[in-house]
């Protein structure tokens, strides 16, 4: 693996890595994004040979290293596509982040990043449906993926009493209406919606509790006074982004719903993960979650506070009838969205794609 130095430890995956056991050579890169594009591609054409396939990430910088490397050295290159670029990049802009000439050239490059690299690369592997379709503006020979999926066995539903067990353990309270959003502060999120939704839902008499955890904590209890919402301090709280894939799970399963607002969305694995412990989720139709939570959960306008407040109400009026809809979400994750069925898929990719004659994939690539 060649992955960014801070980026690689700060987010934890240097961690995850060692204690999943798995034997991998990792080439830590120091510095920021300018060195990781010189050094990438240098390390990479040290390394190449030693490979039968390169596995990329995203349809933009690094990815057009992997890709021109691979066809200077005649290996392919599978490129996994986990957000998309231009609805991301777009909210930037809605969120007045950047000015329009940024947003222009901004949108330009991704663009033309885009075009160069799903010309070259050999497969586009989406994540999910809804990516498949965006990834397929760009790469001829596309499909779906699943990414590391959902361990359905970890993520998994639990009984009433089981449920007040975790809320004590996690020392969280045992009669509150709990709403947790695992969600980070980024641009194409959009935790504004569900604090309001909270509030909304609040004056009209539910004891609602909401629990971020996610990543910058620090600034989302900042944000309900940037709202003007002033009564938050007992009923809108954060910890520290907790391991996705220890203690996650049991704050899914301790929650009355998992909600997540976005303006723009790719796959949204916590919405899954929520369904597979049993647990409704609230969210905003909107990419991704439009398409593969039809059915099994509540979807509310985009930007749409009230919608969302009444959602939580209705959950809160008929819990039954809202956990039985998440069981059969769990159904349609355990189906569809497996771990087990994301590593075999990809692995299947990977070596299809290492068996494919250099001369084969070279014709395709033009």
């Amino acid at each position: 693996m060649l992955v960014p130095a801070h980026g690689y430890r700060a987010s934890g995956l240097a961690d995850r890595v060692a204690e999943s056991g798995a034997t991998l050579r990792v080439i830590e890169i120091p510095g920021g994004r300018l060195r990781f594009q010189i050094e990438s591609i240098r390390e990479l054409w040290r390394h190449v040979a030693e490979c039968d396939v390169i596995l990329s990430q995203e349809l933009l910088r690094g990815t057009l290293n992997a890709n021109l490397v691979g066809r200077l050295r005649r290996r392919p290159v599978v490129t996994y596509v986990g957000i998309s670029p231009l609805e991301y990049f777009r909210c930037r802009r809605e969120r007045r982040q950047i000015g329009l000439v940024t947003w222009w050239l901004g949108a330009a490059f991704i663009r033309l990043l885009a075009t160069i690299n799903g010309g070259l690369t050999s497969r586009c592997v989406a994540m999910g449906p809804y990516l498949c379709e965006v990834a397929s503006q760009w790469c001829a020979r596309h499909e779906t993926g699943l990414y590391y999926g959902v361990d359905v066995a970890h993520f998994r539903p639990v009984d009433a009493d089981e449920r007040a067990r975790l809320r004590q353990r996690l020392d969280l309270p045992p009669d509150q209406f709990l709403i947790v959003l695992a969600s980070r502060i980024s641009h194409e999120k959009d935790p504004e919606t569900v604090v309001r939704a909270v509030a909304l839902a609040r004056d009209r008499g539910l004891d609602a509790l909401l629990l971020n955890l996610g990543g910058g904590h620090r600034e989302f209890v900042a944000l309900p006074s940037s709202l003007g919402i002033h009564d938050a301090a007992s009923w809108a709280l954060a910890r520290p982004a907790v391991h996705p894939m220890s203690d996650l799970a049991d704050y899914f399963r301790a929650a009355d719903v998992v909600a997540l607002a976005s303006l723009a969305e790719g796959a949204a694995y916590s919405t899954l993960e929520a369904l597979a412990c049993g647990t409704p989720v609230v969210a905003t139709a909107v990419g991704g979650m439009a398409v593969q939570l039809q059915g099994y959960a509540s979807l509310t306008p985009r930007r749409n506070a009230a919608a969302m407040a009444d959602a939580f109400l209705a959950i809160a009026a008929d819990p039954d009838r809202a956990r039985t809809q998440a069981r059969a979400g769990r159904e349609y994750v355990c189906r569809h969205w497996s771990r087990e069925k994301a590593f075999g898929d990809l692995a299947g990719v990977l070596a299809s794609e290492a068996r494919r004659p250099a001369s084969t994939a070279a014709r395709e690539m033009r």
